[in-house]
């Protein structure tokens, strides 16, 4: 019976010790420490993603991917229209969303014309273009970052890709590929 009861007291001292309770250590928290996106590659189409009529992706050969084997083109046609690709995502409070990007531009253009507005809209924040890339971008693939910063609330953010081609400039296409989402 002693021992019965030592052993209850020293069970109860030891849920009432500051710490020593396994309930009472802190966990980390993982909800920052990842990527958030399911297809950053276009490895499976546009799946995952916001996609306007005239998205194409591609698997060239001729013309490969940055890694992988697919890649979204906004394909050049010398005609006066626009392309759009979005994708909208949860950043949990305190977390800071980084976007990270490749693009490849190929033209025939000689004057300015033919656009990729890059954009990241954020709750609360005015939505704002951050790159606006043009002919002149480079046929090799180049990086690209934006980021939205930490917020004490959970957030949406809307990253945007929207291309504007003009009729009689030449023809221009930008690639984009490996557009990954890191929360830290």
């Amino acid at each position: 019976m002693k021992a019965l009861v030592t052993t209850a007291i020293a069970a109860a001292l030891l849920l009432l010790t500051p710490g020593s309770a396994p309930h009472d250590r802190p966990v980390p928290d993982a909800t920052c420490a990842r990527q958030i996106h399911p297809n950053p590659g276009f490895e499976r189409g546009t799946t995952g993603w916001e996609a306007g009529p005239r998205m194409v992706v591609l698997g060239d050969a001729n013309r490969p991917a940055r890694t992988g084997r697919a890649y979204a083109t906004f394909a050049g046609l010398d005609v006066t229209r626009s392309d759009l690709l979005r994708v909208t995502l949860t950043v949990p409070a305190d977390c800071d969303l980084t976007v990270r990007f490749w693009v490849r531009t190929t033209t025939t253009e000689i004057s300015r014309g033919d656009y990729l507005n890059v954009g990241l809209a954020v709750t609360g924040v005015p939505p704002k273009t951050r790159f606006s890339l043009a002919f002149d971008g480079g046929a090799q693939w180049r990086e690209y970052v934006m980021s939205t910063g930490t917020a004490p609330i959970e957030r949406t953010a809307t990253a945007s890709f929207l291309s504007s081609e003009a009729a009689g400039n030449g023809v221009t296409t930008f690639d984009l590929d490996d557009v990954t989402f890191t929360l830290s």
